[in-house]
């Protein structure tokens, strides 16, 4: 399937010299899976809610400060490929070309749309992210802001004094309520109204309750229930009970539609335009070297993340690395910091080697176990 027809020509669009308080209100106003951005007609970039929230800039800065490169696509690609350069791009809107010319734009709605009857055959305890980053429902705004910067995710589950899970809070609960405060309060001393709601208990905005998926269900059931509540991702939860055990995503709907049959590991980067010092084939070499390490496991399908920090050292950014091997045995990862994406990767594939091998050191264990207590039943 290609996505001749998927596409749309409609869409928003607004010049490199727009203010982000224009685009932040048409996010408000119209709710777009993001913006193209366009420098004298020609296509520039593309600008989603996360990019917004990452940024610290005031109004009156130009939109082209935090647009995002985002992979041109052409009309008749295949869905598979278009996904993966989605993905790869840390992007939920890209610019479709028909020829030389800009036809309109593909977003991971419409992707998931026409492929959700085939979703049926993936579960959600083969996609979601076993690794989730909460935070408490005393914490303030300003720091569950710091939160979603610094790892670079979308939405973080709130948790009450016990660990139960009570609700989620996510980048456009905030801009929201930034913006709604802005509306409501009008002019005054705006550095003092930014101060107070940053101290704002999470409580006082998260979403709640909880829409939850539980890891036996299907990727089609669980992306329906995301069109239906108008929600990006859902929290995994055990049956019956308010623990949080994962978390399910649009994207990460997205990436298994990238998983290949072949042979070779099929190793996916996002954000690979931060791959300086190091090559695709590098990556997946170490990561084939560390999986090989231990034969049993087969590696269906890896993922790197690659996200920049603001922190430099002469001019090398922070970059924080996070793998994720699914594998035959289960989900494995590994995460580190490094400046330079280079030195990152190699921090997070030491802790993913680690990893690896306690799992083999538990298989190990539980074979051992079971040849000694073969050997008590013939005494």
């Amino acid at each position: 399937m290609n996505i001749a027809d998927i596409a749309v020509p409609e869409y928003v669009e607004v010049d490199v010299d727009e203010r982000l308080a224009k685009v932040r209100s048409i996010f408000e106003r119209e709710n777009p899976k993001g913006i193209i951005v366009a420098d004298d007609g020609e296509y520039a970039g593309v600008v989603g809610e996360k990019q917004l929230m990452r940024s610290r800039m005031e109004d009156d800065t130009k939109v082209s400060a935090v647009m995002k490169p985002a992979p041109s696509v052409d009309r008749h690609e295949d869905v598979r490929e278009t996904a993966r350069l989605l993905v790869e791009g840390d992007v939920k809107i890209a610019p479709v070309y028909e020829g030389e010319k800009l036809y309109g734009i593909i977003t991971v709605d419409q992707i998931l749309e026409a492929v959700l009857d085939s979703l049926d055959a993936i579960t959600v305890g083969q996609i979601a992210t076993e690794d989730v980053i909460g935070i408490s429902e005393k914490d303030s705004v300003g720091r569950a802001i710091n939160r979603l910067r610094e790892n670079g995710v979308s939405r973080l589950p709130v948790l009450n004094e016990d660990g139960d899970l009570v609700g989620v809070v996510t980048t456009n609960d905030i801009v929201e309520f930034v913006v709604r405060d802005h509306e409501r309060q009008g002019s005054g001393d705006r550095a003092g109204d930014i101060d107070r709601m940053l101290d704002i208990p999470v409580y006082d905005i998260m979403s709640s309750p909880v829409v939850t998926a539980t890891e036996d269900e299907t990727a089609q059931a669980v992306v329906e229930r995301m069109f239906d509540n108008d929600v990006s991702g859902l929290v995994v939860t055990p049956e019956g009970a308010d623990t949080v055990a994962g978390m399910v995503t649009k994207t990460d709907v997205l990436r298994a539609l990238t998983f290949t049959e072949q042979d070779s590991m099929d190793v996916q980067i996002t954000n690979v335009d931060l791959l300086e010092g190091t090559s695709r084939e590098h990556i997946v070499e170490s990561i084939e070297q560390v999986a090989d390490k231990y034969a049993a496991m087969h590696v269906i399908h890896a993922h790197v993340r690659l996200h920049a920090h603001k922190e430099k050292l002469r001019g090398t950014p922070l970059i924080q690395c996070q793998i994720r091997l699914r594998t035959n045995e289960g989900q494995v990862g590994g995460s580190g910091e490094g400046y330079g994406a280079e030195h990152a990767f190699h921090v997070a594939l030491d802790k993913l080697e680690r990893n690896v091998l306690e799992i083999k050191g538990v298989n190990a264990d539980e074979e051992y176990r079971g040849q000694l207590l073969r050997k008590l039943g013939e005494l």
